[in-house]
């Protein structure tokens, strides 16, 4: 596919920009590479949700493992 009054030829085509969601001001020569880093920013994402969901499982494994607790047990009991 090639732009009018535009030397570069498109990379991404315009069933590509369609299922990528790429907005009318997007879809240019560059919208090839608006996708490979919209998948970049995905998979930190989801990189950092698993990173927070195991900091909160050590987070309440270790209060109820390491707590104190309120009434101390005696050695009579």
């Amino acid at each position: 596919m090639e732009m009018k009054g535009s030397s570069k030829k498109m990379i991404a085509t315009e069933a590509e920009m369609v299922e990528n969601k790429a907005t009318i001001p997007y879809r240019d020569q560059c919208a090839h590479l608006l996708f490979c880093e919209y998948e970049l920013v995905r998979e930190r994402m989801l990189q950092m949700q698993k990173i927070h969901e195991e900091e909160a499982k050590l987070k309440q494994s270790g209060k109820q493992a390491g707590s104190i607790p309120l009434i101390p047990k005696t050695s009579n009991a």
